[in-house]
């Protein structure tokens, strides 16, 4: 079985592995392309760092991590998403919660050392589980900041959040579990209203106040809260949320985190699903069931097996998985109306950093 420590190590050198930290309606991703390596200044085992972003995991906080590996439904029926949540129970992943502007001092524990004289700010945001900030140099700004501390981003006649997305100083996520930053443009205006390929935020204020630690459709155990998220090579879709021919060796790879990391029964019913298309069984008698993540599972085996048979000639096998899916994969429940590479939730929905009380 794989330690968890190994699993992360590996996906952090794949370039093709996604992640991402924060909390519900506030999140910083990165990603890394082909070629595209910074050596950080003290480099270790769980530290990434590239021109437009960065990573580091704390090393003794992910042997106290609670991995979660989960599938996610697409409202494309050809698609859904996965990924591996990382855990933490709620005492131990809360963060400070502050809710107005507040500065921090320069960023001592930042990636690069020609980042750690900048100053970082909590944007004040009261997540449960992440001190969302920005990070600058910049006299401008700085000024501008210092003026409104104390004050509330959500408050429409604050100058300071309009001023931070003229500026697009560096994001930075804190959480538990380490960091992300992200050193590209805000998206917004300046990038044509769209975030820009690679390391970028999102912040979406009316799921902010929700003061939620995650979306209903990932099975966090109770009382815990995901610090943070792997995204390993999706079967059916790159990076950038376009369609791939099904790949049998990743859609294996993530099968084996599946197996170990998910909820214990999904797995066992993954293979009450496969074990009934073997034996050529009617859909309507497959036990039904009534946990939201059991029957997405199910569903998410069938495209599973249709991708998988289209792309290698299925035949009669093609032909009972759609039935199954006639009966089976049906229903808008637990179906997120788009999402982006990584399987974020979007009902217009996920979007970039924006004004908060524009927004709001």
């Amino acid at each position: 079985m794989a330690d968890i420590r190994d699993v992360l190590i590996d996906h952090l050198i794949d370039r093709r592995a996604g992640w991402s930290m924060g909390s519900y309606g506030a999140v910083a991703e990165f990603h890394q392309d082909p070629g595209e390596y910074l050596q950080a200044d003290a480099p270790t085992l769980f530290v990434r760092a590239t021109p437009r972003g960065a990573i580091r995991l704390d090393a003794d906080t992910v042997g106290q991590i609670v991995p979660v590996a989960y599938e996610a439904l697409s409202c494309r029926p050809q698609r859904w998403s996965h990924g591996v949540a990382l855990c933490l129970p709620q005492r131990d992943a809360a963060m400070n919660g502050r809710k107005a502007l507040t500065e921090l001092g320069p960023d001592t524990e930042a990636v690069r050392v020609t980042d750690r004289a900048a100053i970082l700010f909590d944007l004040g945001l009261a997540l449960p589980q992440c001190d969302f900030c920005i990070r600058t140099d910049d006299p401008a700004l700085l000024a501008i900041l210092r003026a409104e501390i104390g004050r509330s981003l959500f408050d429409p006649h604050n100058p300071a959040t309009a001023a931070i997305q003229k500026a697009h100083p560096h994001r930075v996520a804190l959480t538990r579990l380490g960091r992300i930053e992200v050193f590209q443009k805000i998206g917004g205006p300046d990038t044509g209203g769209v975030s820009p390929p690679g390391p970028h935020t999102h912040l979406l204020p009316h799921l902010i106040r929700s003061r939620r630690t995650h979306s209903a459709n990932t099975p966090i155990p109770k009382y815990h809260a995901p610090l943070g998220y792997l995204h390993p090579a999706n079967p059916v879709m790159d990076s950038l949320g376009r369609d791939l021919d099904f790949d049998i060796d990743d859609h294996a790879r993530f099968q084996d985190l599946f197996s170990q990391f998910a909820r214990p029964d999904l797995p066992i019913l993954r293979k009450a699903v496969l074990d009934g298309l073997a034996r050529r069984v009617e859909p309507e008698s497959f036990l039904s069931h009534t946990d939201r993540f059991s029957r997405a599972t199910v569903r998410i085996t069938l495209r599973q097996q249709d991708r998988m048979a289209r792309r290698f000639g299925g035949g009669s096998y093609l032909a009972l998985v759609s039935q199954w899916r006639a009966v089976l994969d049906k229903g808008a429940e637990g179906i997120a109306a788009d999402e982006d590479a990584l399987g974020h939730e979007a009902t217009g929905a996920i979007v970039p950093f924006l004004p908060l009380a524009a927004a709001g």
